[in-house]
């Protein structure tokens, strides 16, 4: 009897302390709610909203007039030019990477994966500048590349290595998860089998990362059509010989071209929402692993 009457008594469900944790459970998930849609309202969803609106208050026809500029259609061209060398150029990089680090425990790995986010960490503008540095008139090879008559920077084989840099551990990062979650054991098997390094690669390894291999090769291409910083500093924003998309808007909006700005920028925008599609479409295909991962 003793031990009853000093044992506290519990809350129960009709209790005032349940009853006033209630009305919190409430409000709180909805300002936190409230705060997160202000934010993206504000930074994301209105300007999103203005710019096509720029692009399209005067009619479809304004919008498709500047499509059909020469300085604009260079400017797609140049940027497809990019994307079209700098994703293979990566994909074929990401996938030695991964294979060469998934699985495989070694001094020097952690280092070695550092080393691949180096463009996350690195300003694009940075990344312009060491470019600059390297093989400028100043830099450390310009002198060997001016007496070669061998241009690098300010046309495209610095552009190229600009994107090259900043779009290049996409494709690494998404396939290393992704052996190391397979494991070696069915590769393995194809090596008892009889099956050569090229069979087993083709035939067991790459259906293996397919989905994470397309998702890389995606943000790859986003990152690579995109980029401002680094193309920047190196290409010397040429009007249509050195311009590109994201370029050509930044120089026709200094220019107080709105409409041709927002045009580019509209094209900019819906590279974008497909990525998103696809993206939510790799995702399903894979069960969410992928969005685990992020």
């Amino acid at each position: 009897m003793a031990n009853d009457t000093l044992q506290p008594a519990l809350p129960t469900p009709e209790s005032p302390a349940s009853s006033v944790s209630t009305p919190q459970a409430g409000w709180v998930p909805m300002v936190l709610i409230g705060i997160a849609l202000t934010f993206l309202a504000l930074i994301l969803y209105i300007p999103a909203i203005n710019v096509f609106y720029q692009a399209f208050h005067k009619g479809i026809g304004p919008f498709l007039h500047n499509l059909q500029e020469p300085n604009f259609q260079r400017a797609v061209w140049m940027t497809l030019t990019l994307a079209a060398i700098a994703v293979p150029v990566n994909t074929i990089f990401g996938l030695c990477t991964a294979w060469s680090l998934a699985n495989k425990h070694f001094r020097g790995r952690t280092l070695l994966l550092s080393i691949i986010d180096l463009p996350f960490a690195i300003s694009p503008v940075v990344a312009g500048l060491m470019i600059m540095l390297l093989y400028g008139r100043q830099g450390w090879f310009g002198n060997w590349l001016l007496d070669r008559d061998i241009r690098i920077v300010f046309g495209l084989p610095a552009m190229v290595l600009a994107t090259a840099f900043v779009s290049m551990p996409f494709v690494a990062r998404e396939v290393i998860p992704v052996l190391e979650e397979e494991g070696t054991d069915q590769e393995q098997a194809a090596y008892t089998l009889g099956a050569t390094p090229w069979q087993t690669f083709w035939r067991v390894t790459v259906p293996n990362i397919r989905w994470g291999l397309l998702y890389g090769i995606l943000l790859t291409n986003a990152r690579a059509m995109g980029e401002f910083g680094a193309v920047a500093v190196v290409s010397g924003n040429i009007i249509g010989k050195t311009q590109s998309l994201p370029l050509f808007v930044e120089e026709a909006y200094r220019n107080y071209d709105t409409e041709a700005a927002c045009s580019a920028a509209v094209l900019l925008a819906l590279l974008a929402i497909v990525t998103l599609i696809l993206k939510e479409i790799l995702e399903r295909r894979t069960g969410g692993h992928l969005r685990k991962r992020h």
